[in-house]
């Protein structure tokens, strides 16, 4: 997909030309073209009408280097590898259709200005009162979109690369606690936009390096131990083999997945539970395992085997708990079923007879099965047990189950995402879907149902 700048005169006619068709087909699939173009219209409209705070685009450069661009970063939804990232474990996921979008100006300030439909402003200057930068994390800044901007910018300055001032009016189809990691992407957004708006001329970042910065500002200075797999899933595209096991270089392979091809919708339902005050218990999942591995002097479960672990365990429940023993447990298995999986999903690429395809399917639906029975039992992040209460995740895998047993289908159903709130994941019949819908938002309420649809572009400037 190509790069560079949109004449602000110009934009709204390319977004309504055959070009921009082309471009949103490709990202939202074409029933979804003329929704796409409103979306990016409403967003420019309100720049360009006053509805946008004038004393934010005050400070625009003007030229060629003021005009408005088009930027986009799906969500991801993963696969199998519920949180095995963080101890260099391996993950398959991919990108989907649901983004976060972005109409930039650059400015001249150093000052970040992000207006986000249903969030508020967010203003951050990038230098201090002498024009020196100033991008060390701020306590007061901790778990807030500022903090995110500042450490972006951090890491690319230590990088080499130049940052500066722009102003974003930006939308999110990514919607919170939904498992699809709308925080990754808006990480991999707003590195994309720094690189590009300020870097011409040298080679664009890598998506790995993209994901790499959105990672360390998460770590640093919003201060939650996420590992690399959601922000490399949005920042690559298409659907990813990852291995974690040399962190600073990790191998990204990309893999064929059309599950509607094979008959099914992949969907993710919507709980309703917010994933506010988890970050205690995310936290708690990357420790227990690790406390594992320091158990045998490592510092990560990629450092060691099940068999090991196993040969210790009555001293590791002892010395650990039960449930870093349990969560190590599943650590293992899962990094076996990404090999397995992603193996079954090049098998069905390359097998031409329908009967084979199907039982190479019904071996990888099986497996995600499992994986979600692991991060159920194992991993026990379907719920916070400071809120036992309120089990919204359970519920959607309970009555997922049913119904498949019920209408004697084969499906899927398992946790999405970092867990305790949110999303769960299915792969639904496609002749079954309108049915599973009702099921489902009968109990959760209209629209908690959403089909994926995988896309092949991931963190990206748009140029119509």
């Amino acid at each position: 997909m190509n790069t560079g700048e949109t004449p602000d005169s110009d934009i709204l006619i390319k977004i309504n030309s055959n070009s921009a068709d082309k471009i949103f087909s490709e990202l939202y699939g074409e029933n979804n073209i003329e929704s796409a173009r409103r979306r990016y219209a409403a967003l420019i409209n309100e720049m360009q009408n006053g509805s946008f705070p004038e004393a934010e685009l005050r400070y625009a450069e003007r030229g060629s280097s003021g005009n408005l661009r088009v930027f986009s970063a799906p969500g991801r939804t993963e696969l199998v590898g519920n949180h095995t990232d963080h101890n260099r474990g391996k993950v398959l996921a991919a990108s989907v259709q649901l983004d976060c979008i972005a109409i930039v100006q650059k400015r001249n300030d150093n000052i970040v200005f992000l207006r986000s439909e249903g969030f508020p402003d967010v203003k951050v200057k990038l230098t201090d009162v002498n024009g020196a930068p100033d991008l060390q994390p701020k306590p007061e800044e901790k778990e807030t979109t500022a903090a995110i901007i500042r450490g972006i910018a951090a890491e690319l300055n230590r990088r080499g690369r130049s940052t500066g001032g722009f102003s974003a009016n930006a939308a999110s189809g990514v919607f919170p606690g939904s498992g699809l990691s709308s925080s990754a992407a808006i990480e991999v957004l707003i590195g994309r936009i720094f690189d590009s708006l300020y870097n011409h001329g040298k080679p664009g970042l890598t998506s790995l390096e993209i994901a790499q910065i959105g990672q360390i500002a998460e770590n640093i200075h919003f201060g939650k131990p996420c590992g690399l797999m959601d922000q490399t899933a949005c920042s690559t595209g298409g659907a990813v083999a990852i291995d974690f096991k040399d962190v600073n270089n990790p191998l990204v392979t990309q893999v064929n997945f059309d599950l509607s091809a094979a008959g099914y919708a992949l969907c993710v339902v919507n709980t309703g539970g917010s994933h506010a005050d988890l970050t205690a218990d995310y936290a708690a999942i990357p420790k227990e395992m690790k406390s594992v591995a320091a158990f045998f002097n490592k510092q990560v479960l990629r450092e060691l085997d099940k068999e090991t672990v196993l040969s210790r365990a009555a001293e590791i429940r002892k010395e650990k708990g039960d449930r870093a023993l349990l969560r190590s447990f599943h650590f293992f298995d899962e990094n076996t079923r990404v090999d397995v999986m992603t193996k079954a999903l090049t098998d069905m690429e390359s097998t031409a007879a329908t009967t084979a395809k199907q039982e190479v399917l019904n071996r990888f639906m099986d497996l995600a099965n499992e994986s979600g029975d692991s991060s159920w039992e194992l991993l026990q992040n379907v719920y916070t047990s400071a809120n036992p209460e309120s089990q919204g995740v359970s519920i959607a895998l309970a009555l997922s189950r049913d119904f498949f047993r019920r209408k004697n289908l084969r499906g899927v159903c398992r946790v999405h995402g970092g867990g305790f709130a949110g999303t769960i994941q299915a792969y639904v019949p496609l002749d079954a879907v309108n049915e599973y819908r009702a099921n489902m938002e009968a109990v959760f309420g209209e629209g908690a149902v959403t089909p994926l649809r995988i896309r092949s572009v991931g963190a990206v400037e748009l140029v119509f």
